[in-house]
């Protein structure tokens, strides 16, 4: 996983309505990356609800949030349309970009090892670097969490 301080690594995938979302796009500006594991689940579900409460503050601060998870463009476009999520959803159906950030791995749930995205969140700075690293995040609370973090730094 890529730490505080490290260079956020290039990439570039689908969203929703045929965008594509590029890191070189968000050069010098701050922004969040978020992965989870599936749209439509309880957690993921939770934490895009909280961070879709919290955009306008998001937004004042002169933050941008993208969501990554493996899911397909299509399921973003609906995942999006139902939970009225105004940022960018990204589909990374190959891995490449969870690979990237270091999110892909082993996991366990109910004595049963597969492999999955690792919540996690991605503070990045204006000079493209990583300033925080949240790991195994619980939804609740976090994207509150995150606008402190960022308005403290």
């Amino acid at each position: 996983m890529l730490s505080e301080g490290d260079e956020v690594p290039g990439f570039e995938a689908a969203a929703p309505g045929g965008a594509t979302v590029r890191s070189a796009d968000l050069a010098g500006r701050r922004y969040v990356v978020y992965f989870y594991p599936r749209d439509f689940t309880p957690g993921c579900t939770t934490e895009a609800a909280e961070f879709t409460r919290l955009y306008p503050e998001f937004e004042r601060a002169g933050i941008g949030i993208i969501g990554v998870s493996p899911d397909g463009a299509g399921s973003h476009g609906k995942f999006s349309e139902k939970m009225g999520i105004p940022y960018p959803l990204v589909a990374d159906e190959d891995r490449s970009v969870c690979r990237a950030f270091g999110v892909w791995g082993r996991k366990k749930f109910m004595g049963k090892e597969y492999d999955g995205v690792v919540r996690s969140t991605f503070l990045v700075g204006a000079d493209g670097r990583i300033s925080k690293v949240y790991e195994d995040v619980r939804p609740a609370g976090h994207a509150a969490r995150v606008l402190a973090d960022f308005e403290g730094k």
